[in-house]
């Protein structure tokens, strides 16, 4: 891409769309359910050797359509048979075709934890994603600045949410460190160029300490990669285009979860 980037052209499209949103967050506060997270964190603490998180994923910016018939519903319940802890389901509809439908019915089909994969950039989205059902919601380190990182993980938390909070490399991890962040993950994509780099997350994993649930994102694609993790202290793999293009996505899971 000349100019912007990936990122830069995906965050102002959410940020120009929380601009333009007329509602109040103090509104949107007394819509929240009083319904119990299901535990995202405390699912993948839980389960015994590394931890699947299995992702809902349409399409992407970069591949564009990854699967022109998926069904959320019949996926999410082969992902659930087939041991994933949790399911990650794409929200945003502008570039990867995802939408709040998706993870409603995702929710209504499974019991499972649920993450709401969007591009979070103010409190309303935070107030979404607690109404649509989701547990757990993604915090970019690189998206926002870190009074807003503060802000955000504070209001999920205070919901009775997780927060993924996603990093890149060493600097980023620290950031996510101080706001007080439990639940880290390293994405191996460059959220930039969206090129992914598969030593990403085994370089600077000594940098998240023990007692902190530990995942990592993108470029996995088979048993030996999610191996190489786990020995390093990974407590979950997150893992969407290699599931959602194979013809075999339960075999997968299966496999990974007899590392």
């Amino acid at each position: 891409m000349t100019g912007s980037t990936y990122l830069d052209t995906i965050l102002s499209f959410h940020r120009r769309r929380a601009e333009n949103d007329p509602r109040s967050l103090n509104d949107l506060l007394e819509f929240i359910p009083e319904v119990a997270s299901r535990g995202f964190s405390d699912r993948l603490k839980q389960e015994s050797g590394l931890s699947v998180i299995a992702e809902v994923k349409r399409q992407s910016p970069s591949k564009g359509i990854l699967r022109a018939d998926l069904d959320p519903s019949l996926l999410a319940q082969e992902y659930a048979v087939s041991g994933a802890a949790c399911v990650s389901v794409l929200t945003d509809t502008e570039h990867f075709s995802g939408s709040e439908a998706d993870l409603r019915l995702v929710r209504n089909t499974i019991d499972l934890p649920i993450l709401r994969k969007d591009f979070t950039v103010d409190p309303r989205d935070i107030c979404d994603a607690k109404i649509m059902g989701a547990d757990c919601v993604l915090l970019i380190v690189s998206a926002l600045e870190r009074s807003e990182l503060i802000e955000l993980h504070e209001l999920a938390i205070d919901l009775g949410m997780d927060a993924l909070v996603e990093t890149h490399d060493e600097i980023e991890i620290e950031i996510a460190l101080g706001i007080g962040a439990k639940l880290i993950g390293v994405n191996q994509r460059d959220l930039k160029t969206f090129r992914v780099d598969q030593t990403r997350a085994i370089r600077v994993a000594k940098e998240i300490p023990q007692g902190i649930v530990k995942v990592a994102e993108s470029g996995i694609k088979s048993p030996e990669d999610a191996k190489a993790l786990a020995a390093v202290g990974y407590d979950a793999v997150l893992i969407g285009e290699a599931l959602v293009i194979s013809e075999n996505p339960s075999q997968i899971i299966k496999e990974l979860k007899e590392l």
